[in-house]
């Protein structure tokens, strides 16, 4: 019967996603970039990781990181209402200068997220047809990279924005078919008395605190909306920002909440396994869908963070490189980096890199506050967004990253 209901929940919300009138949508569109990669790999790992590192504390820990990158996207929206026009005049300079600096932090974590999203990818395939070669998994990484960087140059961002959309229209049918199986099971286990939290309420230490802070890149990807400004306008930005992080926070705490009952500790290794370990008492069908999902995801987040990248980059270059030029440079960049470097090792600079840009970007929304016109409350605005910047500074320095971000 779990089987059953996945199954319906997966055929019926990919019907509803791909229906032409959801999918043509402009608000749905320009929601699906930030929804992409908000929920990436991070929505794989981030239960087995969460329940091995502070046990029955998950969903609260998961409570906290959403509500933080909630705030920190605040100060996004703030800055993409009231910034930008200062950013385009570059006055005052000093306020130009925070922004900028907070570009190049941000270029450099997403020509390494998108390569490890794709080196990911490469791995889930390879492993799902039986192959484990580390050169292959690299052929296929290349390949990816090499597609998206010249798709984008031929089609440009709407086509980039469509592949994008079929992968997220996927991997929410997935996620559909996961929380029905895992209401299913609920249900079952409250009505037999049988229901209980299955991870241990063990008070969590220090370093335990300091692997939630550097899960903040779970939830990251809001700040894709900022850089596809010249292709909607800012209103519909932070609009359809609020609509990701509203989507993607009650996907993650529903899904915390309902699996709480089959989390638990030693879940083994933060990666697909240990998810694909846990909902597989739930229903069978749910170990394919999982891989499939972990596939659609990181096909959505990489594809998302090469769209935000091509944006930053042009407005970081003031036009100089256009948005279809940056696409193959991202890939260019990214291929180097798969055939020199090993992505794990540096992955943790490009999580570092991710909460240093949003401490960045509180700073600038604080002095925002004071430079831009026609903005009430200043002072209080300018406190907050400050006492953030020093939440998301602290999270860059003490913060133990985990592998496979948002």
């Amino acid at each position: 019967m779990e089987n059953l209901v996945a199954g319906l929940a997966f055929a019926a919300t990919a019907a509803f996603l791909f229906w032409p009138k959801v999918r043509n949508n402009t608000a749905w569109q320009a929601t699906v970039t930030p929804l992409a990669s908000i929920i990436g790999s991070g929505f794989l790992i981030s239960l087995p990781l969460l329940a091995d590192t502070v046990g029955g504390y998950a969903t609260l820990a998961m409570m906290v990181l959403v509500a933080i990158g909630y705030a920190i996207g605040g100060a996004i929206r703030f800055n993409i209402l009231n910034g930008e026009k200062l950013f385009d005049a570059k006055e005052p300079k000093y306020l130009f200068g925070i922004e900028r600096l907070s570009h190049a932090a941000l270029i450099f974590a997403y020509v390494i997220s998108v390569t490890y999203y794709l080196s990911l990818l490469a791995a889930f395939l390879m492993k799902g047809i039986g192959v484990q070669s580390d050169f292959d998994e690299k052929f296929v990484t290349t390949a990816a990279l090499a597609f998206i960087g010249i798709y984008g140059y031929l089609r440009g961002l709407h086509a980039l924005e469509a592949l994008e959309e079929y992968a997220v229209s996927l991997k929410l049918a997935v996620i559909a078919a996961v929380l029905a199986a895992l209401v299913w099971l609920n249900g079952v286990e409250l009505l037999g008395g049988t229901w209980k939290i299955a991870a241990p309420f063990d008070m969590p230490g220090w370093h335990d605190l300091r692997v939630v802070f550097g899960l903040l890149i779970v939830v990251q990807g809001f700040e894709t909306s900022r850089f596809l400004k010249g292709v909607y306008e800012p209103k519909e930005r932070v609009r359809t920002m609020r609509y990701a992080q509203w989507l993607s926070a009650a996907i993650y705490l529903a899904f915390f909440v309902l699996a709480m009952t089959v989390a638990h500790e030693h879940s083994g290794k933060p990666d697909i396994a240990g998810v694909v370990g846990m909902m597989s008492k739930v229903a069978s069908i749910l170990a394919v869908l999982l891989v499939g999902g972990a596939i659609f995801a990181q096909a959505s987040a990489a594809i998302a963070d090469t769209i935000g990248g091509a944006g930053l980059s042009e407005e970081a270059s003031e036009g100089t490189i256009k948005r279809k030029y940056a696409y193959p440079l991202i890939g260019a960049f990214g291929i180097v980096l798969v055939w020199s470097a090993n992505i794990l090792d540096i992955v943790a600079l490009a999580s570092r890199a991710f909460a240093g840009f949003y401490a960045l970007q509180c700073l600038v929304a604080a002095f925002t506050a004071q430079a831009a016109p026609n903005v009430k409350h200043r002072w209080p605005h300018t406190i907050w967004f400050a006492a953030l910047g020093l939440l998301a500074l602290g999270i860059t320095i003490l913060g133990i990253p985990a592998e496979g971000g948002g």
